[in-house]
């Protein structure tokens, strides 16, 4: 017999310092997170872009770039089936001649669910990636998920989309990164990363997970603040700038949350014939 869908998962964000091109290393930190939220209750875990490799890998592609069956998604089909977890995790993945910043979901029995191939691409990604062209809502045991990563985030237009295809939560996986200039002149830092989040659950009325990495790389600080968001834009859980998990339990179908969307109309209330 099928179990009925839970319509209250308990959703993590996994937060940990990627050692560039050590693929080795950093799937035994993925392991032992997708342990941790495992333990904490979690039916789905969510761990950053690519995050078996790094980030500034673009002259090693040719040689850390995988395709979607290889073998770090075989490793980590087999962390989401030993702890009996939904797996979301960023990698860069290769499908023929081309290389995509992809998203892989992964069920608890270990089966691939969907590869998102990104569709916003970053500045220098542009020369490193194919772009992907299609937005993508997976059903799955935990409800309806839109899938992300990173810059899709940047776009409004985009993450309503997914809230129109019927998403119950969206995921990003992502790696927001500043240096001193972005920080200290334009406050581009953790916190504002964390109120695009809120900002995106609010104005679609969706729940919503982020993923981000820690730490330095090539120059670069990885901002953290991976957190859960409530469609109000609440934030209910945040791992702040530590290693670890965060994670809080959903409820689709609450009183409350009808209630919160009974007064919050916005998409509803939307005029696009005057913009």
């Amino acid at each position: 017999m099928t179990a009925s869908p839970s319509r209250t998962p308990r959703v993590a964000v996994a937060q940990f310092h990627c050692v560039p091109d050590n693929v080795a290393r950093n799937l035994t930190r993925i392991e032992g997170l997708i342990s941790a939220a495992a333990a904490d209750g979690a039916d789905l875990v969510i761990l950053h872009e690519t995050a078996t490799t790094g980030y500034f890998i673009a002259d090693k592609l040719d040689r850390l770039a995988e395709t979607e069956d290889g073998p770090s998604a075989t490793a980590i089909a087999g962390f989401a089936r030993a702890n009996a977890i939904h797996v979301a995790i960023g990698m860069a993945i290769r499908e023929e001649d081309k290389v995509y910043d992809a998203q892989l979901l992964f069920g608890p029995d270990g089966t691939r669910l969907a590869t998102y191939k990104k569709v916003h691409l970053f500045s220098a990604e542009r020369d490193w990636y194919a772009y992907g062209e299609e937005p993508m809502v997976i059903d799955t045991s935990i409800g309806r998920i839109g899938m992300s990563i990173c810059y899709d985030l940047m776009f409004p237009e985009y993450i309503r989309k997914l809230a129109d295809m019927g998403a119950d939560l969206v995921i990003n996986s992502t790696n927001w990164i500043s240096d001193h200039f972005q920080r200290e002149t334009w406050g581009w830092t953790g916190s504002a990363v964390e109120s695009l989040a809120r900002t995106r659950a609010l104005e679609n009325g969706v729940w919503l997970a982020m993923a981000n990495a820690i730490g330095p790389e090539q120059g670069f600080e990885s901002l953290g603040h991976s957190c859960v968001v409530a469609p109000s834009g609440k934030l209910l859980a945040s791992a702040g700038t530590a290693q670890g998990i965060a994670a809080a339990t959903l409820d689709y179908d609450s009183n409350d949350l009808a209630r919160w969307r009974a007064i919050a109309t916005y998409r509803s209330d939307r005029r696009p014939e005057l913009y």
